[in-house]
């Protein structure tokens, strides 16, 4: 069956190297692997291949291209991101803030999988229960933080517009079809990456930082997130 897709080789490095350069997908899985080992990392990796598949579906079927046309669709969507990123921003930056003080008084401190910085709201109320009582909050919520931070950022869908149409042959009997299997063979290559880069980075944990050192780590994190926050923002379409 002819798809219409070419070069092929050229794009699966092409994605290859767009998954190595930093950004927030990137940062943010590592930043949940750091805190909560592999299941928050990879927890966190899927709920940002569950965006790309949203972000393919939508450039496969128009979406993308609406909003790379409605400036009022892609202001309204960066600056909701924006929001997003800036939320997480603040929970890491109480965890820097608490952290130190606690193990100064001799308190315990809550474990890293207390951590609730960037809940959406419809799990934070439960995620903070969980954290008061130092239980661990649920692959579901890192899931979702990482849906969230892939789904609302509009430069995404902009990439999946700009590049994928470059390997689909002017002639191509289905566009439809070969941006989604584009998409497809898109996603699976950044699910595979963010995974190994989890296994990679995961026995890091081990490693246990004074608190000192822990509460430099949370708000080198919030500022880095802060930093994506305000790129995003002043994103233009």
């Amino acid at each position: 069956m002819n798809l219409g897709l070419q070069d092929l080789a050229l794009f699966t490095l092409t994605v290859l190297v767009l998954n190595a350069t930093p950004g927030v997908d990137l940062i943010f899985t590592l930043t949940r692997t750091l805190q909560h080992g592999v299941r928050g990392g990879l927890a966190a990796a899927a709920g940002i291949s569950a965006g790309c598949v949203i972000h393919a579906v939508g450039a496969a079927f128009g979406l993308a291209a609406l909003m790379a046309t409605s400036a009022d669709a892609f202001d309204a969507l960066k600056l909701l991101g924006a929001m997003y990123l800036a939320w997480l921003a603040f929970g890491m930056l109480r965890n820097a803030l608490r952290t130190a003080p606690a193990a100064a008084t001799g308190e315990a401190t809550l474990p890293d999988n207390a951590d609730t910085a960037g809940l959406s709201h419809s799990t934070a109320g439960g995620a903070s229960a969980q954290a008061a009582v130092g239980a661990p909050i649920g692959a579901s919520v890192f899931f979702s933080q990482g849906l969230l931070t892939n789904v609302t950022n509009p430069k995404v869908a902009i990439f999946f517009l700009a590049l994928l149409p470059q390997f689909i042959a002017v002639d191509a009997p289905d566009k439809t079809t070969a941006f989604l299997v584009l998409g497809a063979w898109f996603v699976l290559q950044s699910a595979l990456f963010l995974a190994a880069l989890v296994m990679l980075v995961a026995p890091l944990r081990s490693w246990q930082p004074s608190a000192k050192v822990q509460r430099a780590l949370h708000g080198l994190s919030a500022l880095l997130f802060i930093a994506l926050a305000l790129r995003l923002a002043l994103a233009e379409a």
